[in-house]
């Protein structure tokens, strides 16, 4: 009996043109999703109607509204895994554009080269819009060979063990649900969180090269500083999942890796940005490891998802 598949999307306040390009994408892929289930979250009435014109067209789609105070990084996945009873799950964002009509065969195939593999994910290029900075940071955090992570890989990758993108990833239901699914109230990185879980309960990480999915950001120096933040944020809430590795590292290693880069193509003039942009990053990481020690009004307005914080919040240790 073949497997079953649905694709769960989270939609606010999207970039219509890129929807409509996954749409489009996803209406041609050679693996056809059993169900396609968009968790929108509502914003107006005008917004929310254009917006469910362009879901609308997508084959198998069902629509699920969402209030925008309800809406959480891991609940409202949880909520959309729930609505699924299909043996994989896969997660995408609203723009996330797949390359090709291969995206989904190529990531459920993955799951043959090993029966502990509990979450495959996408490989991201750059779109057209970024700069060489970003280019190189999506070769770096996405390389051209696939890979598969454990335990085992600690010692030799740190935290890229745990790295896993909701971006685009594919997780096999009957492992999410004995893992619990994702963490829940957690302001950002609900993907690594569950996938550091999975690691040290047994399981693998799968990343999967050949299914490939444009997405990329333009950050602004302030933007790299609150997402950082953020991120910082929910590793010192599981500090038990990303105690015995240190994101500084791989930091480190990808300022010095993308220096060499720009020298040797020319590209030398783009470095005081690299400094100032891995300043930025430093410092929002460094706040956030260190955010029960700030003022709450503070953290409001570094953060990248300030009402998070309008929740109960634990701000001390």
């Amino acid at each position: 009996m073949p497997m079953s598949l649905d694709v769960i999307v989270p939609v606010y306040k999207p970039e219509e043109k890129k929807l409509e390009r996954l749409i489009q994408q996803l209406n041609r892929q050679t693996r056809r999703p059993d169900h396609v289930f968009f968790l929108q979250t509502l914003v107006d009435e005008e917004e929310d109607q254009r917006v469910e014109t362009i879901l609308d067209k997508a084959e198998n789609a069902q629509i699920f509204p969402i209030k925008k105070e309800d809406f959480d990084h891991g609940g409202t996945r949880n909520y959309g895994a729930g609505l699924s009873q299909a043996d994989y799950l896969l997660f995408m964002t609203q723009d996330a554009v797949p390359v090709d009509e291969n995206l989904l065969a190529s990531m459920e195939s993955f799951y043959e080269q090993d029966p502990l593999l509990a979450v495959v994910y996408a490989r991201q290029l750059p779109s057209r819009e970024v700069g060489p900075i970003e280019r190189f940071t999506r070769l770096f955090n996405y390389p051209k060979e696939s890979r598969i992570k454990g335990l085992k890989d600690l010692d030799t990758l740190g935290i890229k063990t745990y790295f896993c993108s909701n971006v685009c990833a594919l997780y096999k239901k009957k492992t999410f649900d004995y893992m619990g699914g994702f963490v829940e109230s957690t302001i950002f990185n609900e993907d690594m969180i569950y996938a550091a879980g999975a690691v040290k309960a047994g399981f693998k990480i799968g990343y999967q090269a050949q299914a490939k999915v444009i997405h990329a950001h333009k950050y602004t120096y302030r933007q790299q500083l609150s997402r950082n933040f953020d991120l910082a944020v929910s590793q010192k809430d599981y500090e038990e999942l990303f105690a015995d590795v240190k994101s500084e590292k791989e930091g480190i290693k990808l300022v010095k890796l993308t220096i060499r880069y720009l020298n040797q193509t020319g590209r030398w003039y783009l470095i005081p940005d690299l400094i100032l942009q891995s300043g930025f990053k430093y410092i929002g990481y460094w706040l956030g490891k260190h955010y029960r020690s700030l003022p709450k009004k503070m953290i409001k307005k570094i953060s990248m998802n300030p009402k998070y914080w309008d929740s109960e919040r634990r701000m001390d240790g």
